[in-house]
């Protein structure tokens, strides 16, 4: 009995505990967003100080809550809502010979725009079948190999099928590196974009920056010890600007020599790391401990102010292609007095930082007077895609890449890329060039043998193939660790130099932060409003059974709102209406099982009895109501955008959590209050039969 009393509470409290550790993020960053306010309010030198030693403290703690935090949607937050066209008819305007077009080729690139715009029609099928009413061949306008309608044909399909997705990749680049967090890029029948940028207000900026031309560029890698030494000048240039002095220029900035931290500090970041091997190989001390003493948490924050851009980065190096990496980190290195000219000399290096570093280690490189103290000639990017190391579909680590900063090759000199499979049946990606790239391209790959060459979109590097040979014809083969989807998406961004598809704005809506205040106020008051009538007319009516329903109506609506942000979900504003309704699924549930239970204790039956019965019998119609729901809110999820998803999202988690609470939590309470003795509850039936 008492193991099965246990168990009933178990089942009461544990979603209680669970909820209160899913939102706990919330509500941690909602009280260290508060505390920074209070600091930042402070502009004095010393108020300045104090901030910057808060953000270091504090760095670690305000991404993990504001990773975990429950999400508010654009017209809770404010913001800026864009739908995007790209122009599929200048892409394939633009495919053509320029010598071959004439007036009927105009005059059907005008009809086929008539007939097209302010629709969701496709445009290559409206374009052809007006080419094929002027009895005109395809051949004749747009080059192809091998020169054949049918290859013009595919290949105006796999290039007007590209363009939204080419869009979409640079646009979604685009936008993060404006910091523009929590952007939301979705595809809109065959040729729209959705764009929602909460906490964004300034349109101009986005409209210059929605409208740039995409900038491929292919850099040459430069990764060896100069650009270890080049992110020691970062580091002491943030402490410079932290403390109010002005960065010293690149040629100028001295090998930082602090004694800061600990090498047992990188157990906060990364996987592990090797430094002491590394010490061992160049004839060093081993790792040091100038901090010996100090808690771990004191050794974190020390490293963090002392180190504050390489404490992210993690790297290893290899003698050679053939020869086992060895692991280390920066800051290991310069504890153990290790110089980055004692590293091989032409050795293979890599680096990463992990993943929830990226908006820490971005802001820094933003920082114009940081990028001051870098050398001229090198550029320090990250990869475009994160790398995935565990099960799961976020990524746990970026590559970080040292590349020239001037361009060796402009990406507008490709003619097409496409991905292909090898001899071996590996996924591959193949380009060409025009005469003029082919010639650079010659001269480049014939400089750069068994060096790597980084394949650059808007200051993102996504591919960094090596060199084998020698290109002269312009055609290459691009080949590595791909999957399928991979070498797809790399020959969609390479010809982001090459298709000109432009994206116009067809839709701009700006939500101010005063609408997004006053729809959560609303919001929340009409859903307090609501709870509380619901659980007044629970308890006037059912008694003992309504307050047995409200508790497990409030578990409901916590729940929900602790599901949405375990799984990234967005709260929006018909997410709200969405609580309600699945609060009074909910209540409905309740009611269909108290009214069960009436009936039986209405013919005689024993409180235990009519509990059981009662849970029984109203659970098939339980399981309809709300199975109904699930269905409708499936496709509203994978179809809808914006509003929509957001009420499909919070209906769906609202009607399966509703199946808990209004059926387990509910009989678990009833079966306690038998266990301990009760032979009747008023459960709104009269007390004598």
């Amino acid at each position: 009995m008492r193991s099965k009393s246990l168990s009933k509470w178990l089942l009461i409290l544990a979603p209680i505990v669970a909820a209160a550790i899913l939102l706990w993020p919330t509500i941690n960053y909602s009280l260290l967003t508060s505390e920074r306010g209070e600091l930042a309010a402070d502009t004095t030198l010393a108020g300045r100080i104090a901030l910057a030693k808060w953000d270091s403290a504090n760095a670690e703690a305000m991404a993990s809550a504001r990773a975990g935090r429950l999400k508010l949607g654009l017209d809770l937050r404010g913001g800026t809502y864009l739908t995007l066209e790209v122009d599929v008819l200048k892409l394939i305007e633009s495919s053509a010979d320029p010598q071959a077009i004439d007036d009927d080729f105009k005059a059907i690139i005008e009809k086929t725009r008539q007939t097209t715009d302010n629709t969701d029609l496709d445009v290559l099928t409206v374009f052809l079948e007006n080419f094929r009413a002027k009895g005109k061949s395809l051949i004749n306008y747009f080059p192809a190999n091998p020169l054949t309608e049918e290859a013009v044909q595919n290949k105006l399909r796999r290039d007007a099928d590209e363009a939204v997705e080419q869009a979409q990749i640079v646009l979604s680049q685009r936008i993060n590196k404006f910091n523009v967090s929590e952007v939301n890029i979705q595809k809109q029948g065959t040729r729209r974009l959705v764009i929602e940028m909460p906490d964004e207000q300034d349109t101009l900026q986005m409209r210059k920056l929605l409208s740039q031309t995409a900038r491929l560029e292919f850099k040459r890698v430069m990764m060896d010890g100069s650009m270890i030494k080049a992110m020691y000048g970062i580091d002491q240039a943030v402490k410079n600007l932290r403390l109010g002095i002005a960065a010293a220029p690149a040629d100028s900035v001295a090998d930082t020599t602090a004694v800061d931290s600990t090498a047992k500090t990188a157990k906060a970041d990364t996987a592990k790391t090797d430094t002491a091997k590394v010490a061992a190989d160049t004839g060093k001390k081993g790792p040091q401990d100038p901090y010996k003493g100090l808690s771990d948490d004191e050794k974190v924050r020390r490293i963090k102010a002392d180190f504050p851009f390489t404490y992210m980065v993690f790297g290893s190096v290899a003698a050679n292609e053939e020869s086992q990496p060895q692991s280390f980190d920066l800051v290991g290195l310069k504890l153990n007095n290790i110089k980055p000219e004692d590293l091989p000399k032409n050795g293979i290096f890599s680096f990463r930082i992990p993943a929830e570093k990226v908006d820490e280690f971005t802001s820094i490189l933003n920082d114009a007077r940081v990028r001051a103290s870098i050398p001229g000639n090198l550029d320090i990017l990250l990869s475009a895609t994160g790398n995935i190391t565990k099960k799961g579909v976020k990524p746990d680590y970026y590559e970080v890449y040292g590349v020239s900063r001037e361009a060796d090759l402009g990406g507008d000199v490709i003619q097409d890329a496409y991905p292909s499979f090898d001899n071996s049946n590996k996924p591959v990606v193949s380009m060409t060039m025009n005469d003029e790239g082919s010639e650079e391209w010659s001269k480049i790959t014939g400089a750069n043998i068994g060096k790597r060459v980084a394949i650059v979109l808007d200051d993102r590097v996504w591919s960094a193939p090596t060199v084998q040979n020698k290109i002269s014809n312009g055609s290459s083969q691009i080949s590595g660790a791909f999957a399928p989807e991979d070498a797809n998406r790399l020959a969609v961004v390479l010809k982001a130099g090459a298709l000109k598809a432009p994206v116009k704005i067809i839709e701009e809506r700006v939500v101010g932060p005063s609408l997004g205040e006053d729809s959560i106020r609303r919001g929340l008051s009409s859903s307090a409003i609501s709870f509380a009538l619901i659980i007044v007319f629970m308890l006037a009516y059912y008694a003992v059974g309504g307050a047995i329903a409200d508790v497990a109506l409030v578990m409901n609506a916590l729940l929900v709102v602790a599901g949405l942000a375990a799984f990234g979900g967005t709260l929006t504003l018909p997410g709200i209406a969405a609580l309600i309704l699945s609060t009074a699924m909910a209540v409905d549930a309740n009611i269909l099982i108290f009214e069960r239970m009436r009936e039986e204790m209405y013919a005689g039956k024993t409180l235990k009895t009519a509990v059981e019965q009662g849970f029984n019998r109203a659970w098939s119609a339980i399981l309809d109501s709300n199975l109904t729901n699930i269905i409708g809110a499936i496709p509203l999820m994978i179809w809808g955008s914006g509003p929509i998803k957001g009420f499909a999202i919070t209906l769906l988690v609202g009607a399966v959590i509703t199946l808990f609470t209004a059926v387990v939590v509910t009989r678990a309470m009833f079966q306690l209050l038998i266990m301990s003795g009760a032979t009747t509850l008023n459960i709104g039936q009269k007390r004598t039969v």
